[in-house]
């Protein structure tokens, strides 16, 4: 992806090398989408990749965690910052200007596609920061991968997670980072849209099976999103470059509920799904790419066999 001479968005809090306190056990922020009826807002793209990763190693149970309606801490922080200005790698800095740069992007696609809606597009605020960190919706760790928090409109990254996404997923390449932050701008698209609040009051009043299932359409929906800010992306800009998409694609695939499933141990199990099959994320934002029509990402019309 080039992105080469493109500005770097200033819808930015950069809050890396900030202490985040202590983390107080798992089992708070993305209670929302991972079923639970706890405060909703958190719509985090691989909210339980390590936790099915390394659970089983600590001991843990990620089925029954995630029955439980959550995966990260609760419990106090204060945050601490000993005055000193992060600096980090010259890698990292490098990531952290892609970040911005593909930020910018969501920002002149989505704008555009509000104005051709007749509404205003208000954009997030990138919040990038290293370790655990303090949000509207709770505590939020580097275990859990980007996350979107309506409570704030903010998208939180802890840019180790590129290289998390490499060594332990399989998922590289630059529009395989952006298509992460193309999904979690997605999220921000709902909540403006109305959307995401409408679903979060239906799933409190939902079991948690039923609950899984809205989950896994608003994140089908939030994949389609991210299609579509490609597909303008390439439109208007032509930056996309051979083998990108099949990046996001393969990403797609590596993220899916049951591939992650499989990859623990575990048998598939669809009542537990929170985000969609590898399938489905793949068709989805591929869907949102080949059209770039917001008016064919209606994930919540369709019946679970029919996404």
């Amino acid at each position: 992806m080039d992105l080469s001479g493109r500005r770097e968005s200033t819808n930015v809090q950069d809050r890396r090398g900030q202490s985040g306190g202590n983390l107080g056990g798992l089992g708070g922020l993305g209670g929302g989408l991972l079923g639970g009826k706890g405060k909703a807002g958190c719509g985090g793209i691989i909210i339980i990749i390590l936790l099915f990763l390394i659970g089983p190693k600590l001991g843990l149970d990620p089925m029954s965690m995630i029955q439980e309606g959550g995966v990260l801490g609760g419990g106090e922080q204060v945050e601490q910052n000993d005055g000193q200005p992060y600096q980090g790698s010259a890698e990292e800095e490098e990531l952290a200007s892609f970040t911005k740069k593909v930020l910018a992007s969501t920002e002149d696609v989505w704008t555009r596609k509000f104005k051709e809606m007749g509404k205003t597009y208000e954009a997030p605020t990138l919040v990038l920061y290293t370790g655990s960190i303090s949000t509207g919706c709770g505590q939020g760790t580097a275990q859990t991968g980007p996350f979107y928090c309506s409570a704030d409109q903010c998208v939180y990254i802890d840019l180790s997670f590129y290289k998390e996404m490499k060594s332990s997923l399989g998922a590289e390449g630059d529009f395989a980072w952006a298509y992460v932050i193309a999904h979690e701008v997605g999220h921000h698209v709902q909540y403006l849209l109305g959307t995401l609040g409408k679903a979060h009051q239906q799933m409190a009043a939902l079991s948690k099976t039923e609950a899984n299932r809205v989950s896994v359409q608003i994140e089908l929906q939030a994949d389609f999103l991210a299609g579509v800010w490609g597909h303008d992306e390439q439109r208007l800009f032509g930056s996309l470059e051979k083998g990108d998409l099949e990046e996001a694609l393969n990403t797609a695939i590596v993220i899916g509920d049951d591939h992650l499933q499989k990859r623990a141990g575990y048998d598939p199990d669809e009542r537990q799904f929170t985000h969609g099959t590898s399938a489905q994320r793949q068709r989805w934002f591929r869907r949102g790419f080949d059209t770039g029509d917001l008016s064919q990402g209606d994930t919540f019309s369709k019946k679970s066999s029919e996404l």
